[in-house]
């Protein structure tokens, strides 16, 4: 079966989604979602029914449920805000309300909970100009967004983290996601010296992973320690960089800012307890980093930190940070820029992006109300924020 509604085709049986007549490609669950949505329409579909169908009935938590709808949404050109194609009916369900026409198609249409294709992605190697192994990956198809590399992250870990996977997904549903893992992480080359990395070393390795890719003029996405290295990297070569979305950063790390003792306090917190359950930098990542999640993107978190780097060379990645400044190279920064921060972020100060903002020529600044610095998918502010990164990066377009 066929269904047509708003600017979007929804083609059960082959599997197949089309909006304003390109195609659209997401993940199985939420184009299980979407097909379910529109078999029952105009009725309303409960998180209850919802769980059955597509999860077969097994638990999942309201921060999932909310992700695959917002996922679902942003498919099809809606938001939460709009909700023209899907709206929302505060804790009873979902429903597709927009005008629907339906077209048999070949045989019998399958039903919402038919097996799911999983979120996939080509994992590649390239090597930095010091010869370090670098390890990226892309996925989905459309305009290029490159994802700058982060610690807790991994790019094969990433897919299953109930913290970043719905990001992903969002990401990658209209565009040609690319990411990496940085040095000393993840699958990239793990045995490497720090002791002479710098902004410009973390810069060289954003644009081997950009030439590797053959992205010409592309968009980046950059949160917390990534947004230094992204703003460098567009200071240095302004003509490849279209759009920038940067999250939670900083403009100037804690040593450059005068408080070595901060950068100290931190160092010494990873190399006791990075990646050990119940340890002090666990309940520094579960008071600090994220205090409004839940339990499962907290063990996330754990399980995140044992795969993505050893305590060393996290340490040393933090010290790294700590030493940045890159607040003289603003006005070379001609993107334009969305900025977002977290008004209760600990980490990282919401004065570093306003900082930011009044360096750059062409930046949106937006604050989100959270103490979060790692934006989580139960966070109330998850869904909106995304909204506003879809809008942003479409009006490339406009």
């Amino acid at each position: 079966m066929i269904y047509r509604f708003a600017n979007c085709e929804l083609d059960v049986a082959g599997h197949h989604l089309k909006v304003a007549g390109r195609d659209v490609h997401v993940e199985p669950q939420v184009f299980d979602l979407i097909a379910l949505l529109a078999m029952s329409a105009p009725d309303l579909v409960s998180y209850d029914q919802m769980i059955e169908a597509i999860w077969k009935g097994r638990i999942v938590s309201d921060a999932t449920l909310s992700a695959r709808v917002s996922a679902a949404r942003s498919a099809l050109g809606d938001s939460g805000r709009r909700q023209e194609v899907i709206k929302t009916v505060p804790r009873r369900g979902v429903q597709l309300i927009a005008e629907i026409t339906t077209e048999d198609g070949q045989g019998d249409a399958p039903t919402a909970t038919a097996p799911a294709r999983a979120l996939t992605q080509k994992i590649r190697y390239t090597s930095a100009p010091d010869g370090v192994g670098l390890a990226w990956a892309e996925m989905g198809e459309g305009p290029p967004l490159l994802r700058a590399g982060h610690w807790l992250s991994h790019l094969e870990e990433d897919l299953k983290s109930p913290i970043w996977e719905p990001l992903l997904a969002r990401q990658s549903a209209h565009r040609r996601l690319i990411r990496y893992d940085p040095r000393g992480t993840g699958l990239s080359d793990r045995d490497v010296d720090y002791s002479h990395v710098t902004i410009e070393t973390m810069t060289d390795d954003l644009e081997a992973v950009a030439d590797a890719a053959g992205l010409d003029r592309f968009a980046i996405y950059a949160i917390s320690q990534s947004v230094p290295v992204a703003l460098n990297f567009a200071a240095r070569h302004p003509d490849r960089v279209s759009r920038m979305i940067l999250n939670n950063g900083l403009v100037q790390g804690s040593t450059a800012q005068g408080h070595p003792e901060q950068t100290a306090t931190m160092v010494a917190m990873i190399k006791s307890g990075w990646g050990i359950a119940g340890s002090p930098f666990m309940k520094a990542i579960a008071t600090v980093f994220a205090p409004r999640s839940t339990p499962e993107e907290l063990d996330s978190l754990v399980h995140m930190q044992e795969v993505s780097a050893s305590p060393e060379i996290a340490a040393e990645i933090r010290r790294v940070v700590g030493e940045i400044d890159v607040s003289a190279i603003l006005p070379l920064v001609t993107a334009p820029a969305l900025i977002m921060h977290c008004s209760g972020d600990a980490v990282q100060s919401p004065a570093q992006s306003k900082h930011i903002a009044r360096g750059i020529q062409e930046a949106e600044f937006i604050p989100c109300d959270s103490p979060n610095h790692i934006v989580v998918p139960s966070d109330p502010i998850w869904g909106p924020c995304v909204d506003d990164f879809d809008r942003f990066l479409a009006e490339e377009f406009a």
